[in-house]
């Protein structure tokens, strides 16, 4: 992957303003910095800034988040860790239990956290693996396991399955890096 880069979606699931919002991602060498601006269905406007690092097998190490609302009166962050083995912890060096045997982070709202599953465990076209994943609702601020699935579908194309009794599936067709080019519904490349 040429490096450093810069990628843009902007998000589409807000049936009322599709379109409106952005999200900007700077990539260098086992780091991302991104900032979504866009509204949420429920809280308004937002604007969501994540610093992730990770090392030369995908495995995430850290994940600094922090979120302003739509009036600016309320800033807060998160601070994540982990070993890159399924041991979480807090900022403060607090364990998380609830995370253990997850290896990888996924951020609502961002398609890039996608990639870490598709960079970390390279599947064959037709294979299907589940991850345990720690899901963070980056409009909320919050954490929590998640049960997903990958299956890789074609060359840059997988499918996504979330396992928690939604049904929701996506197929996500991604770049020569395993970055998510589209998101159905959700997320289009600009």
């Amino acid at each position: 992957m040429p490096l450093p880069r810069t990628v843009c979606w902007i998000p589409l699931w807000r049936a009322a303003q599709p379109g409106v919002g952005i999200e900007h991602l700077r990539l260098s060498d086992g780091h991302a910095d991104g900032v979504v601006i866009a509204v949420d269905e429920e809280g308004g406007p937002f604007r969501l800034a994540y610093r992730l690092d990770w090392d030369e097998r995908w495995r995430l190490h850290e994940a600094r988040l922090s979120l302003i609302d739509g009036e600016g009166a309320s800033l807060r962050s998160m601070h994540l860790k982990t070993d890159g083995d399924g041991h979480w912890q807090d900022g403060a060096g607090r364990a998380l239990a609830d995370l253990d045997g997850c290896l990888d982070i996924d951020i609502w709202p961002t398609p890039f956290t996608n990639s870490f599953p598709i960079r970390r465990v390279p599947l064959a076209v037709g294979e299907r693996r589940g991850f345990r994943m720690a899901w963070v609702d980056g409009t909320a601020l919050t954490v929590r396991a998640q049960a997903q699935a990958y299956t890789r579908l074609d060359d840059r194309l997988y499918r996504f399955e979330s396992l928690n009794g939604s049904g929701f599936t996506a197929d996500l067709p991604v770049d020569e890096d395993g970055i998510v080019i589209d998101y159905p519904r959700l997320f289009r490349r600009i």
